[in-house]
């Protein structure tokens, strides 16, 4: 099903069942699977890869009990060309992802989010919102990379790494900060990273280590909570 006032680019494929939503705009020789929903307004680029039983443009939810509410006046899901998205993917209204980026399948990118030139987010992955992460940034699977959070250019973040941005968890009397990553830092399998702390430059942290202070650039820590090597 495809809305009248979408606008369809040249040489775009559809698998069975999808559904196209108004003003959504989709560029050059893109392919978009079966079962696909793409809500109002989303703008795809050329050359994109889209797999089967994905969301796009989705609306974020609230409740009563939520401390802070997504807003109501969200831009449009912008994604660029040559981009590859998974199956069973939901990429929230608001965010970007630029050109190159590859979304494992099962991976959820939250609202108010930018992804920037080739970065990866892995199988299974959760990008929650207001998160900027830069070039070739690899996030592998099953990473969870809290709201808040700023990763930037080259870091690596191994598969189950933790994140969080409340320190109090949940008595709201603490601004949410997510971790910093500065450019070429490198988390290991399992890492826990806790909330406001800055990881710099090219500094490592390893595998199931426990970050609860900033780690200085070019240092590795281990063990919980972590601690510098020698």
């Amino acid at each position: 099903m495809i809305h009248q006032s979408a606008w369809i680019g040249k040489n775009v494929s559809f698998g069975e069942n999808a559904v196209i939503g108004p003003e959504v705009i989709i560029g050059d020789n893109t392919t978009v699977g079966s079962n696909v929903v793409i809500h109002k307004g989303t703008i795809i680029g050329s050359n994109v890869y889209i797999g089967d039983l994905t969301c796009l443009g989705k609306q974020p939810m609230a409740n009563n009990k939520m401390a802070r509410k997504p807003s109501e006046e969200l831009n449009p899901l912008v994604i660029s060309d040559d981009v590859s998205i998974g199956g069973n993917c939901v990429i929230y209204q608001g965010a970007v992802l630029h050109q190159g980026v590859l979304v494992g399948d099962l991976a959820s990118i939250r609202e108010n989010t930018e992804v920037a030139k080739d970065s990866i987010i892995g199988r299974n992955a959760t990008v929650e919102n207001n998160t900027c992460i830069g070039k070739r940034v690899t996030v592998q699977t099953n990473a969870y990379i809290t709201a808040d959070m700023v990763i930037e250019d080259d870091v690596f973040i191994g598969p189950c790494c933790s994140s969080s941005n409340d320190k109090y968890m949940g008595e709201g009397n603490y601004r949410h900060r997510g971790p910093v990553l500065k450019k070429g830092a490198k988390i290991g399998n399992n890492a826990t990273l806790l909330p406001g702390i800055t990881i710099e430059e090219n500094a490592i942290v390893g595998a199931g280590a426990v970050v609860t202070k900033n780690v200085k650039q070019g240092k590795t820590v281990v063990g919980n909570p972590a601690k510098q090597l020698d």
